[in-house]
């Protein structure tokens, strides 16, 4: 039997009806959501037509798709930190992000190029696994916004903070990276390109990014807050809508401004949290982009799980399973290791902040972006980013919540 036309319908309904149930039902095992709606996507794909929900046969669909759940997620993520923003207080995000995570992409490419793989290719690989994850990663991030009257927000769980800062400021700061890949494919020797790809793809578009990002955020957060007009103050009317529209906006902005939108985006975030950091109405605001996310995330991995039974990793070869199994269980842990010495995370909280490098929505997103400057290698390239995504997702998610509820044990003992 084939699922075709209106039958995707009844489909989408019960996923969602299902999706609304199944968290409440894992929460006490240790398989996470993630999990099961990759399985479901895996049976889905036997009675649909998987031609169709291929991400080789629909890049640009799947490029957006992924494009609006990290979104989402990052805006969400932005509001959901307490910790307001200083070198100092954020100093284990900054270790993750610029030295975890060069070191990450660089052994990843390294790698790659040892087993065989052309320059451009194996950085391309390390580019589009480098980002950790804000859409996937929830059960180990922080669970929203502290707010109320007499509130003091800030994050007492320094494992699930980094975690969190991580994961919404490198979907950003990846770009520059592929970037580099597509470069070192598609314009021939380094020397012709190197300085514009410093000055403008890592240093300059970045600057424009967090230049919007602060800006929109302190001018909406002082319209919802603070505006002369009550009919533009939202934060009295709570209303939600507020949180889509910025998101958008934002990310519009930056792109049509050569920025980098993602960036900008958490950015906006952090900076109208900042504005009014314990109004409720940021419970509003990150409880309508929880139930977005959700939506979007139970999407995604269904599709995900339809095309691995259409025959997604049937290019995978020894390779591609190299680089994803020892991405997930050695470099990413080893790299963040050593990049958190000499900061307040004991041992234990050191390994699980080290371990919890959740690949997912974002290396979609980043291969279904610069995959056409790739096509002799694409099926492969597919193959081994699916593969590594699911392994992420099976280990992360098994893992997760025994690892979380011992650090939780430690620290009340």
């Amino acid at each position: 039997m084939r699922i075709d036309g209106d039958g995707l319908y009844l489909v989408a309904g019960l996923a969602l009806l299902v999706g609304a149930v199944l968290p409440r039902l894992l929460k006490r095992y240790a398989v996470s959501a993630p999990i099961a709606f990759l399985a479901a996507g895996v049976l889905l794909g036997f009675v649909v037509d998987r031609g169709k929900l291929s991400p080789m046969a629909e890049p640009g669909l799947t490029e957006h798709l992924a494009e609006l759940t990290i979104l989402v997620a990052l805006m969400g993520v932005g509001l959901a930190i307490d910790r307001p923003i200083g070198w100092k207080r954020w100093r284990v995000t900054w270790r993750l992000l610029f030295v975890a995570m060069p070191a990450c992409v660089a052994a990843v490419a390294g790698l790659g190029w040892l087993l065989g793989l052309a320059p451009a290719v194996a950085l391309l690989v390390g580019a589009v696994l480098a980002p950790t994850d804000p859409v996937l990663a929830s059960d180990v991030q922080v669970q929203g916004p502290t707010t109320g009257e007499g509130a003091e927000p800030d994050e007492d769980d320094e494992v699930r903070f980094a975690l969190t800062s991580e994961a919404g400021l490198n979907d950003g700061l990846a770009f520059p990276l592929v970037y580099l890949a597509i470069f070192a494919a598609t314009k021939g020797a380094l020397g012709d390109w190197a300085l514009e790809w410093i000055a403008w793809d890592l240093i300059g578009k970045t600057v424009i990014g967090v230049a919007i990002g602060a800006a929109a955020g302190w001018l909406l957060g002082r319209m919802a807050f603070s505006a002369p007009s009550p009919s533009f103050r939202l934060a009295d009317s709570r209303e939600p809508v507020l949180a889509l529209a910025m998101t958008l906006g934002v990310y519009g902005l930056a792109e049509v401004l050569h920025g980098y939108g993602f960036l900008a985006v958490f950015v906006a975030a952090l900076t109208l949290r900042n504005e009014e950091r314990g109004h409720d109405f940021h419970e509003d605001l990150h409880g309508f982009l929880e139930q977005l996310e959700h939506i979007f995330t139970w999407g995604i991995l269904m599709l995900l799980g339809v095309a691995v039974t259409g025959g997604l990793l049937e290019p995978l070869d020894l390779t591609g399973v190299a680089l994803g199994v020892l991405l997930i269980v050695v470099i990413r842990p080893l790299t963040a290791w050593i990049s958190l010495r000499k900061t307040p995370l004991r041992r234990s909280e050191r390994w699980v902040t080290a371990s919890f490098g959740v690949r997912g929505v974002g290396s979609i997103f980043y291969l279904a972006y610069a995959g056409s400057d790739f096509a002799d290698d694409l099926p492969w390239l597919w193959a081994t980013v699916g593969f590594t995504v699911v392994l992420s997702v099976v280990v992360h998610g098994i893992a997760a919540t025994p690892l979380m509820r011992m650090l939780e044990r430690r620290r009340g003992a």
